[in-house]
């Protein structure tokens, strides 16, 4: 099983979700640290590659995202939990698809340290 790592304020960010939808959030992370894909999953274009996966979840409050990373080996980096607001269009937000990039650059910086311990 894949090691899960969280990324900035993303896990403090999904605590501020619904129970539900944290829940569900948490069934799809699983599948993800096991190597298969969840329904509830997609490739988030504009990254550069299927290596950065969207989890999409909708309860009554909103519409909710979480981005994580499987194009680490042996990990999955959470790089972003937010809650879709834009009122028009499909599209992530500009801004959060550049939190998810400084996020990516931090988490393969991570790697770099975390195999240098193992050594």
């Amino acid at each position: 099983m894949k090691q899960l790592i969280w990324v900035g304020s993303s896990h403090e960010d999904l605590k501020e979700f619904s129970p539900a939808v944290c829940s569900a959030i948490g069934y799809a992370l699983f599948f993800a640290q096991t190597g298969k894909k969840h329904p509830h999953t997609k490739v988030l274009s504009g990254m550069g590659g299927a290596g950065v996966i969207e989890i999409r979840e909708n309860d009554p409050g909103g519409t909710y995202r979480l981005v994580y990373t499987i194009e680490i080996e042996d990990y999955v980096f959470v790089l972003h939990a937010f809650q879709k607001k834009s009122k028009s269009g499909m599209a992530t937000p500009k801004q959060e698809i550049e939190m998810i990039k400084n996020r990516l650059k931090e988490a393969r910086a991570l790697y770099k340290e975390l195999m240098k311990r193992k050594k």
